[in-house]
């Protein structure tokens, strides 16, 4: 035994780790069952996911009761309930069209559709479209879904737009279409053919994505100027269709690498003449987004995303000129997160809304398009805009979602907002306390609203989006069964970070034999890759990264540090150039402070886990805080930036590429390793290099380190499956507990 693993050993002994048995085929057994004691089905009137109908004030949705599966349906302006459909009928129609046997209580009907006056329905059943008129109790077999299997594009290919139908022009006259990499139009009563560029080329081509102005005397495209394409491979070791493996080959960008060029040009259909701008306010490009013709014809507006993503513009080319104007800039010092833009051009077409992070809180900003410059700010104070929702011309008003402007309460709970477009009489929709997630009505008038916290069951209500009153309560949630069950809530838990004054919200689960006389190790499941918050916010009767894991004797926790997302912009930009900081010094901090309140929290016996940037973080964990964190379990991480993929990482970590990468590169720092390791990977990760994975591994054998390694075959982006996860059981009850896990084949798998 060497003198890291003996010391972890006196240290369980002497606080009393080792006093009762924990990580038995008890535990085990239990923590497996936990899967079904406290699944989603022990929860009635929940899951609310209302589908509001077109055109109406009605909807439906899914009472999920002790029973079965009832579809009900609502009219908010009447007040009432009533069930969509005879659900005996039904079920009886469809079993004898099948051949199989439906009971009423459990019809499940994918994409459903309604009609307004509620008499047919429309929907998927075994893989067949079928159509059902509820009055007539009328069932017609509408034929097949098409081909599931047809290969779909990958979310890494780019699109290098070179296929699409011809556009028609809006007075039907004419269509655009792309030629010999060339634009050219067709006279539809002709038949004539007319070429518009002359300059297009293999290696210097006009995108097929035309647009037309609204006048049909105009049309854009980009000019694509494309670069060479990076691509992963990935041997299947063990295919289910043959016995000899498979090379599998995928596009991926990572950062540093080149990428494709684009230019606007317009082209009048009449006299051909081209209009091609100067290149210098979008010249060093990640992307450009559009372009869109403006409503007078006269001026196209696109977008720019500058490379390394310190500027972003709003730009409008001129027709008739050709000259380029900003009409919105955004600009930092480390990053404008483009993920998070929102854009909405009036119908008067003098006026922008647009959402920005420029006083460190994400709002909206109402532009003037002719002064390019702000007006006013709409949204203001000290908490983020989510997500826009709505913009109602009309009225002149917008609806929203934030999180943090109710004070003293978890900065991270959403609700819902109206607001004018001036700024004033903004109204929150859903006052309550909680996670909320609403559906408006197509004209805005009612809303449902579902909300919840870790500790909260579900409660459903229709509200009117006028004030948020209540028109209409629908669901609250029985977790009767769960808790007879014996589980019980998280527990939400804040604490000072780093800077002694910043409060980090994160979560607890104990055991459900939990004993605050005994001692138990800690467990830290992490994400905090930059661009979200991941803490629960929401009820959830078993989370799968947690509850099982705690289930063996552990406290698993998990809170959200510096570098996530919707706190302030301050907070998130400790990531900028910095990943391999991964919010540890104030998880550090939030967790010493739980062991100070709870001394059943043994300090000295904390692990970590995760995966994707998880996996990453917990790996840096053990070699960067070793003092801290005793054992690591670290499944697909991208350990090394620049393996990874471009957009993720050169937002975070900037652009050249230069040594904020290789500082944070668990292969540049492998070499620190003194903690215990599990490293797991799926040979097919299409997320996450595989490479990323194994240069660590590779790192680790030079430098003479001892670690385990898991590779799962024919896993794709994966925390290990099934597999895995006993894996990873074992390895915390070996290393934190000091334990012997017991035989596989002696446990119940649930």
């Amino acid at each position: 035994m060497n003198v890291c693993k003996l010391g972890l050993s006196i240290a369980m002994l002497l606080s009393g780790g080792m006093a009762f048995a924990q990580g038995t085929v008890d535990d085990y057994n239990r923590a497996y069952a936990l899967r079904e004691k406290f699944s989603a089905n022990k929860v009635f009137y929940s899951n609310v996911t209302p589908q509001w109908i077109e055109g109406t004030h009605q909807f439906w949705y899914v009472r999920n009761t002790p029973e079965g599966r009832i579809y009900v349906s609502v009219n908010a302006d009447k007040k009432n309930r009533k069930e969509l459909f005879d659900h005996k009928r039904l079920a009886s129609a469809l079993s004898n069209a099948s051949g199989k046997e439906v009971k009423p209580e459990a019809i499940q009907l994918e994409r459903l559709r309604v009609n307004p006056s509620l008499d047919t329905l429309r929907f998927v059943f075994g893989n067949q479209r079928w159509m059902y008129a509820t009055r007539k109790n009328q069932l017609v077999n509408e034929g097949a879904l098409p081909d599931r299997n047809a290969p779909q594009k990958h979310w890494m290919e780019r699109d290098d737009e070179k296929e699409a139908a011809p556009v028609t022009s809006p007075d039907g006259k004419y269509t655009a279409y792309i030629k010999n990499q060339n634009v050219y139009v067709k006279e539809l009563a002709t038949g004539k053919e007319k070429q518009l560029s002359l300059d297009g080329t293999l290696s210097n081509y006009y995108s097929v994505y035309i647009r037309w102005s609204p006048d049909s005397k105009k049309v854009v495209s980009c000019k694509i100027r494309p670069v060479e394409k990076r691509y992963v491979y990935y041997v299947e070791s063990s295919p289910a269709d043959q016995l000899q493996p498979k090379l599998h080959k995928q596009e991926y960008a990572k950062p540093g690498d080149e990428l494709p060029f684009k230019i606007p040009c317009i082209y009048e259909v009449e006299t051909g003449r081209g209009i091609i701008p100067s290149t210098d306010l979008f010249d060093r490009q990640y992307e450009i987004y559009g372009p869109e013709w403006n409503p007078d014809s006269r001026s196209v507006t696109f977008e720019y995303n500058q490379r390394g993503h310190q500027a972003y513009r709003v730009l409008e080319l001129s027709a008739e000129t050709g000259t380029v104007r900003p009409l919105i800039e955004e600009t930092s010092d480390k990053y404008v997160n483009y993920t998070r833009r929102f854009r909405h051009d009036l119908r008067d077409n003098k006026h922008i809304i647009w959402m920005s992070e420029r006083d460190n809180w994400n709002h909206l900003y109402m532009y003037d398009r002719s002064t390019a410059q702000p007006v006013h700010q709409i949204t203001r104070g000290k908490w983020y805009v989510r997500e826009v929702l709505r913009v109602d011309e009309d009225n002149r008003q917008i609806y929203f979602s934030a999180n943090g402007v109710q004070p003293g309460e978890d900065p991270y709970l959403i609700r819902y907002y109206r607001i004018g477009f001036d700024g004033k009489d903004l109204v929150c929709l859903t006052p309550e306390e909680g996670m909320h997630r609403a559906w408006f009505s197509g004209d805005m008038n009612y809303l449902v609203d579902v909300h919840s916290m870790v500790n909260k069951a579900p409660v459903t209500v229709l509200r009117s989006a006028e004030d948020g009153k209540v028109v209409m309560p629908l669901e609250t949630a029985d977790i009767s069964r769960l808790e007879a069950e014996g589980w019980k809530a998280p527990e939400v838990f804040t604490a000072k970070g780093r800077d002694g004054k910043t409060d980090m919200w994160g979560l607890i689960v104990r055991p459900t034999n939990f004993d605050p006389n005994r001692k138990y190790p800690v467990i830290e499941y992490i994400y905090q890759g930059p661009g979200d918050q991941y803490v629960p916010k929401t009820f959830i009767p078993y989370n799968w990264y947690m509850t099982s894991l705690a289930e063996l004797g552990f406290i698993v926790v998990m809170v959200d540090g510096m570098g996530t997302s919707f706190r302030s912009r301050e907070f998130e930009n400790v990531c900028y150039k910095n990943l391999k900081d991964a919010g540890l010094p104030d998880h550090i901090a939030w967790i010493k402070a739980a062991g100070e309140k709870y001394p059943y929290m043994d300090m000295d016996r904390v692990g970590i886990y995760g995966c994707s940037a998880g996996g990453q973080e917990s790996t840096t964990a053990v070699l960067l805080h070793p003092e801290f964190y005793k054992a690591a379990y670290s499944a697909c991480g991208c350990h090394d930036n620049r393996m990874d993929k471009i957009w993720w990482n050169e937002l975070w970590l900037g652009y050249p590429v230069g040594d904020q990468y290789k500082e944070g590169s668990n292969v540049e720092n492998a070499h620190l390793l003194s903690r215990p390791l599990m490293l797991v990977v799926g040979e097919l990760d299409d997320n996450v290099d595989p490479a990323s994975t194994m240069q660590v591994v590779n790192a680790l054998i030079k430098a003479n380190k001892d670690f385990e390694l898991v590779v799962i075959p024919g896993a794709h982006h994966t925390m290990g499956e099934d597999f895995g996860e006993h894996k990873r059981y074992d390895f915390f009850v070996r290393h934190l507990q000091g334990g012997i896990p017991p035989e596989w084949n002696a446990i119940t798998y649930r």
